[in-house]
């Protein structure tokens, strides 16, 4: 294992990887300042984008006379182009740069968002979404190995602390800032945002490309069979996660996506073996101290991004909330992603273990997620508040620190790859962990629904009542039944969702332990390695 080297920059100056100090001593801080502030803005825009653009459907398809089909791919074209090609270009950096990369990445995503906002139909609208995904998927994982090359030691922690702050930022802003742009001047500026946002990164681009000199991998060329293979099967376990929840988890179609995938992720490893420059150096995945920092997002989509999700549907649902109201609420489970990467950024300065800080993380999620099952239908907000900010913390702290961690174990020339691999988990995982909970509050609620429908006459088919109660409409079920009886019937619909709730929580909180046990049993597993084994990783950076 290799620990980032340092290189002067093309033009002279301080070392891209010195502390804060020795960097101003050599006036240099201006260079790294503008990279960070360049990546964090193109880093904005992407969560903001994933978070905010579903905001925006119902006025895209009143406009755009769109179906249900073709309008739920506005979002998820761009969550498939973006989780299939992070690890491609990722590997793609390490060979042309990665500042070049992030450019062609940045460039690609503000054409498509000038698509999006100019797209006479849906159709359109969906392919100019994919391009943005693409281009989405450069700015992440180039973005991230960026700053691992120019920044070190202190100010790496912080960058990636800021890289960490700043998605969180965008994600939580992303509904309420699409939401202003939609209800004020249109669906068409929240893409045109985008646009101008890019523009003004691009701008920036040739300075940083004079100011950075990058470790590439000499003599390599782009992995294209590997590439289309690992494309193709993200293609399909994506696409099916997308559609299981329309066709059926069981339906041939889902299982011959899920079955495809499986078959190309094993043609992909056979033949990464045997190329001398694959696009995933099989070797790196060795490292159980990276793979295990690599499973630390998974961990939070699970016990955070679910909640992140879902949380708001029980609050209306369940305890009677406005959807502003509700709003208002979430922030308490937001506000630890804003706070907390920097909070751990700090902490580690002052010589606290990262990898402590990790640990406590997914202490939280497990906690977190466990007393969340305090919520009930009239829960006061004071009683989960706690809760709610333990959960939050959970992603929080590990945010921005576990990227640092993990692209110091690689070697220079090889953290675009290793940034792609752990965005690609982090992304795949969301969408696993999204669709996870969906498909069991609909099981679980179906099997309360045939326990307990028989008691309301008239109430209908209980897995088409289950589906509606799922999404959050209480109102349509009710109306089905008897005047008299409809007091009766919603208050068995809204013990029904609480229950379900609370059987996924502890679903949830189990899978985040043996996360937790796991990422433990990879950590001290390469701890006790063998001399030789150590010596063929290189040294590992501190903490």
């Amino acid at each position: 294992m290799s620990t980032q080297t340092e290189h002067p920059p093309a033009g002279g100056g301080a070392p891209a990887g010195g502390e804060p100090g020795e960097s101003a001593a050599k006036g240099n801080p201006p260079g790294r300042t503008l990279t960070l502030l360049t990546v964090l803005l193109a880093v904005f825009v992407v969560p903001t984008s994933i978070s905010g653009t579903a905001v925006a459907l119902p006025d895209i398809g009143a406009d755009t006379n769109a179906g249900l089909v073709p309008l739920q791919w506005v979002v998820n074209a761009f969550n498939v182009a973006f989780a299939c090609f992070t690890l491609a270009w990722g590997s793609i950096a390490d060979i042309i740069g990665r500042v070049r990369a992030f450019a062609l990445g940045a460039g690609l995503y503000a054409v498509a968002s000038l698509g999006s906002a100019l797209a006479g139909d849906v159709l359109m609208l969906d392919v100019a979404r994919a391009l943005a995904g693409l281009g989405g998927a450069a700015i992440f994982s180039c973005g991230s190995a960026i700053l691992s090359t120019v920044f070190d030691g202190p100010a790496r922690g912080k960058a990636f602390a800021l890289f960490g702050t700043v998605a969180g930022i965008g994600v939580a802003l992303g509904p309420s800032l699409s939401g202003a742009l939609v209800q004020g001047v249109g669906w068409r500026w929240v893409f045109a945002l985008h646009t101008i946002a890019l523009g003004l990164v691009l701008l920036a681009v040739p300075s940083i490309a004079r100011r950075t000199h990058e470790p590439r991998r000499e003599g390599a060329r782009v992995d294209v069979p590997g590439s289309a293979l690992f494309v193709l099967a993200m293609f399909l376990l994506t696409t099916a996660i997308v559609q299981g929840s329309q066709w059926g988890w069981g339906s041939a179609g889902v299982l011959a996506l899920f079955a495809g995938a499986v078959l190309v992720l094993a043609v992909f490893t056979a033949v990464e073996k045997r190329r001398a420059h694959p696009m995933l150096d099989l070797s790196v995945l060795a490292n159980r101290r990276y793979l295990a920092l690599c499973l630390v997002p998974v961990a939070a989509s699970f016990g955070f991004v679910t909640m992140l999700t879902y949380l708001p549907s029980y609050l209306t649902t369940v305890s009677g909330y406005s959807s502003g109201s509700a709003g208002l609420i979430m922030v308490l489970l937001t506000l630890p992603v804003l706070v907390c990467p920097m909070l751990a950024a700090k902490l580690v300065a002052r010589g606290v273990s990262s990898l402590t800080l990790i640990y406590v993380s997914l202490g939280c999620l497990v906690v977190g997620d466990a007393t969340l099952t305090l919520f009930g239908e009239h829960v006061a907000i004071l009683v989960v508040a706690v809760p709610m900010l333990v959960t939050g913390a959970g992603m929080g702290l590990s945010a921005g620190l576990v990227d640092g961690q993990a692209l110091e174990i690689v070697a220079p020339e090889k953290a675009g790859m290793a940034a792609g691999f752990l965005n690609t988990l982090r992304l795949g995982s969301e969408a696993i962990a999204v669709a996870i909970y969906g498909s069991l509050l609909a099981t679980l609620l179906a099997s309360r629904m045939r326990e307990g429908i028989g008691d309301h006459p008239g109430a209908g088919d209980p897995v088409t009542v289950a589906n509606e109660v799922a999404g959050g409409n209480l109102t349509g079920p009710a109306g089905a039944v008897d005047a008299s009886a409809r007091a009766g019937f919603t208050d068995f619909l809204v013990r029904s969702y609480d229950s379900a709730f609370h059987t996924i929580l502890w679903i949830l909180t189990g899978i985040c332990l043996v996360l937790f046990l796991l990422i433990g049993g990879l950590v001290r597993a390469d701890r006790n390695r063998g001399p030789a084994a150590a010596a063929a990783t290189g040294p590992r950076a501190a903490g």
